[in-house]
């Protein structure tokens, strides 16, 4: 039977510190559902403006208050766990949750305790549940493409959760059923968030690790893989204990390889091997892994979550392997969409059908007017802009779900200019200078530029294709040396209006494949989620016009 009561779920297990980069737990999110239905969301750093923000017990009752998370007279709640524990309680007491302490990894939702405080004389018990950190990963495929088809491996992976950083389940007969969880897999891990050798080569401070995983990754394209180099990093343990003797490093590889290296540089072809030989360590173990469970389990799909399913490289391996029918990565696979995750899983006990959402779910405290119809002249002067090498920030809706924009807090520009690419990623964004860009495009367009059948997980960015070399002048910016690119796809209007009708017509009027996409936020910064945060960082960027809500707005 259908329960109407709505569900609250959230992410937001206390830090041991209140270090800027937290150490263990990071990016606290929130999720009011009903029926099946996401009607609030926020991840934290959205609106606080510190990355990767881990302090939601400081905010949760200003956004109540506010109205900006309207609660209902009666709900329920679901908190997710981390390595840390279960307890939560926000900056007054108003909402308290305790679960008790588990051993082992729970398949299933905990019932648990917690207090609900609604004025000063009027509180009351909550009917609550704790949701295994593990579990949440791999269930927030499901607001994005629905319960798990039957016959399905389901895998989490990531640093750490709450009893691994791996674990894998089985979906059949219409249950899910545990089939491992271990620490085992930490050492792939941590070649991209915790490895001192990454970390000296890319000039990164320990706090950064949230950050280094997706600059590896790019670096990694610059490089090749070398088998001299993955005997001598398994031969030295990746080098995991020299954080505090990293001139020993050194040291080893002159004299493993005839080198004279006296510090890390990241212009150097042997640094590039290395973050290569790191990469297809990892992605050629992880599949390994996936294969072994999916012979074990005799499986159709792949449902794969967890900060690993970032790494784009691994996914298009994955997919290319043709092992499953299918493979399904959620926009939000890092710890930003635990609290939907949680969210789905309770609302499916209670007995609703979770409805397939789009990605673009920060809606808390933006208070947007109305948006603007599309226009031909909008469309027109849009246009005109980016033909004469312009670039222009957007700021439509509600914001993206996860670490990457999606079209609504985008900077966008011609994908066919490799200095201007440039100019976006160091100059505007001040990435670092090994740092790739993406395109985005029509998906009938990508269709015809790519080698390989485009994917469906393209729409959320999660796949990189090779391009044909008859398209390699149009995508000059946004090309790897690999030749391949990082496509993000739009199918319909419906997906994304304003995106959708900009590229049709500026590839009908100026035959342009495709745009630049990257998240609009300066290094360092969260995506911008306000319209006050998309006017001031367009104008310290120095972007040519923003779009605010398909109201075209003149920078320059």
């Amino acid at each position: 039977m259908m329960h109407k009561k709505a569900t609250l779920a959230i992410y937001g297990i206390k830090d041991v510190n209140e270090r800027e980069h937290s150490g263990w737990t990071h990016d606290h999110n929130i999720c009011l559902m009903q029926n099946g239905t996401i009607l609030k969301y926020l991840h934290l750093e959205r609106l606080s403006r510190k990355k990767h923000d881990n302090r939601l017990d400081l905010y949760l009752e200003e956004i109540i208050d506010n109205n900006s998370l309207e609660l209902p007279d009666e709900f329920d709640i679901v908190s997710v766990n981390s390595i840390l524990g279960s307890a939560f309680i926000s900056k007054n007491g108003r909402i308290r949750f305790e679960a008790n302490i588990e051993k082992k990894l729970n398949p299933n939702l905990v019932k648990s305790f917690a207090w609900y405080q609604k004025t000063k004389f009027k509180g009351s018990y909550l009917n609550a549940f704790n949701c295994s950190h593990e579990l949440a990963h791999i269930a927030t495929c499901i607001p994005f493409f629905g319960v798990y088809k039957e016959n399905s491996l389901l895998i989490h992976f990531d640093g750490g959760a709450s009893k691994s950083n791996f674990s894998a389940f089985i979906f059949k007969n219409n249950k899910i059923r545990l089939v491992e969880y271990s620490w085992d897999l930490r050492y792939l891990a941590r070649l991209f968030f915790s490895n001192v050798i990454v970390f000296k080569i890319l000039n990164a401070k320990q706090g950064e690790h949230h950050s280094v995983p997706g600059k590896l990754m790019g670096y990694s394209c610059l490089g090749d893989y070398d088998p001299k180099i993955e005997n001598w990093l398994k031969k030295n343990d990746y080098f995991n204990n020299y954080w505090d003797n990293p001139e020993l490093i050194l040291q080893s590889i002159n004299i493993e390889f005839g080198l004279k290296f006296s510090a890390f540089d990241s212009k150097e072809t042997f640094f590039k091997n290395v973050a290569s030989t790191m990469q297809e360590i990892f992605k050629r173990e992880l599949i390994n892994k996936i294969t072994t469970l999916q012979i074990q389990t005799n499986t159709s799909y792949l449902y794969y979550s967890g900060g690993s399913a970032l790494n784009i490289l691994t996914n298009s391996a994955i997919i290319a392997t043709g092992q499953f029918l299918d493979v399904f990565i959620p926009p939000s696979c890092n710890d930003s969409g635990l609290s939907i995750g949680a969210a789905s899983l309770l609302e499916i006990q209670k007995g609703n059908t979770i409805n397939i959402h789009n990605s673009y779910l920060n809606n808390i405290e933006l208070n947007n007017k109305s948006v603007n119809l599309i226009s031909n002249e909008l469309l027109s002067s849009v246009s005109e802009i980016i033909i004469n090498k312009g670039i222009i920030g957007i700021c439509n809706g509600n914001g993206e779900i996860g670490p990457r924009a999606l079209g609504n807090r985008s900077i966008i520009c011609l994908a066919n200019n490799k200095e201007l690419a440039i100019k976006v990623s160091t100059k505007i964004k001040k990435r670092e200078w090994y740092r790739p860009m993406a395109p985005i495009m029509l998906s009938g367009i990508a269709k015809e530029v790519s080698v390989e059948p485009i994917h469906h997980l393209s729409k959320f960015m999660l796949v990189d294709y090779n391009i044909k070399e008859q398209y390699r002048q149009s995508f000059e910016g946004v090309l790897y040396l690999t030749k391949t690119a990082r496509i993000q796809t739009i199918d319909k209007e419906s997906e994304n209006p304003f995106i959708h009708s900009l590229l049709k017509y500026l590839y009908e009027k100026h035959n342009v494949l495709g745009l630049i996409n990257t998240s609009f936020n300066s290094h360092g910064e969260p995506i911008v989620h306000s319209e006050v945060d998309a006017r001031k960082a367009g104008i310290t960027m120095g972007l040519d016009a923003i779009i605010i809500n398909n109201n075209l707005v003149i920078l320059k």
